[in-house]
C-alpha cells in the first residue's frame, strides 16, 4: 500500500479552521470534501485499501449490504461513469481520479432482516471510506446527483440493488480550476454545535430555534 504524505492545503482552504468541542482525533474534522481535484493518479492498489476500509464497516446482523462499482479516469468505464452523473456535478468530479458507486443490497423482499437498515449501513461503510482516504493523503467527495436509471442499465445493476451515492476521490487541486460559481464554496464546512445536537433525556423544546451549520465543502 502507498501511504501517501499529507498534502499541504492552499491558503484558501484554511480559512474557516475547525475545531472540536471536545478531544476528538484529528482525522474526524481534518477530513473534508473538496471538489477540486489534480491530474494525479490514485492506484488501483490504494483505491482498493480505501474500499477495504469501507468493507470493515458495522452492519445490522453483519448483512453487509455494501457493493461497490467503480471506474478510474482514463479506464474503458470512465466516461459511461461520468454520463450518469448531473451536469452540475460533472464537471468538477471529472478531474477526479476515480468514482465510486455505493449500492446497497435491499434483499430479495422475503425478508426483513435485509434491506431495512441497508442505507443506514451503507453511510457507515462510506464513513470508513472516507476516513481511510484522508489518512493516506487522498481527498473525497459524496454526491447524488445523478440518474439512478441510466446507471442502472449502463453499469447492468440487479433490481434488489440501490444506488445510494456516487463518490469521488482523488488528490486534492486548485481552486482556481473549478468553475467560478464554485470557488467560493471550497473550503471545509462547520458543524453545529453539540449542544445544539446531543441532549440528555427528552427532545428539546422547539420554541427556540436551533440554527444549521454552514454548508460548503462538507
Amino acid at each position: 500500500m502507498t501511504i501517501c504524505p499529507k498534502e499541504e492545503l492552499p491558503v484558501q482552504h484554511t480559512r474557516q479552521a475547525r475545531r472540536p468541542d471536545y478531544p476528538i482525533e484529528q482525522i474526524f474534522y481534518q477530513r473534508w470534501s473538496p471538489r477540486a481535484f489534480s491530474d494525479q493518479p490514485v492506484s488501483e492498489r490504494d483505491l482498493l485499501t480505501a474500499l477495504e476500509a469501507a468493507r470493515w464497516a458495522p452492519s445490522s446482523f453483519n448483512s453487509q449490504p455494501w457493493r461497490f462499482l467503480y471506474a478510474r479516469n482514463g479506464d474503458a468505464w470512465w466516461q459511461r461513469y461520468l454520463d450518469t452523473l448531473n451536469a452540475f456535478n460533472r464537471v468538477w468530479a471529472q478531474r477526479a481520479s476515480a468514482l465510486v458507486f455505493i449500492l446497497s443490497d435491499n434483499g430479495d423482499g422475503r425478508s426483513d432482516e435485509a434491506g431495512g437498515t441497508a442505507s443506514l449501513d451503507v453511510g457507515a461503510a462510506w464513513s470508513h471510506l472516507a476516513l481511510q482516504a484522508h489518512s493516506m493523503g487522498l481527498f473525497c467527495r459524496g454526491m447524488v446527483g445523478f440518474d439512478a436509471d441510466k446507471m442502472r442499465q449502463t453499469l447492468k445493476v440487479p433490481p434488489r440493488y440501490k444506488a445510494e451515492m456516487v463518490v469521488a476521490i482523488g488528490h486534492i487541486g486548485r481552486t482556481d480550476d473549478l468553475p467560478e460559481n464554485l470557488r467560493g464554496r471550497e473550503m471545509p464546512s462547520q458543524r453545529r454545535p453539540l449542544d445544539q445536537t446531543a441532549f440528555a433525556g427528552g427532545f428539546p423544546d422547539q420554541s427556540t430555534a436551533m440554527p444549521n451549520a454552514s454548508r460548503s465543502a462538507g
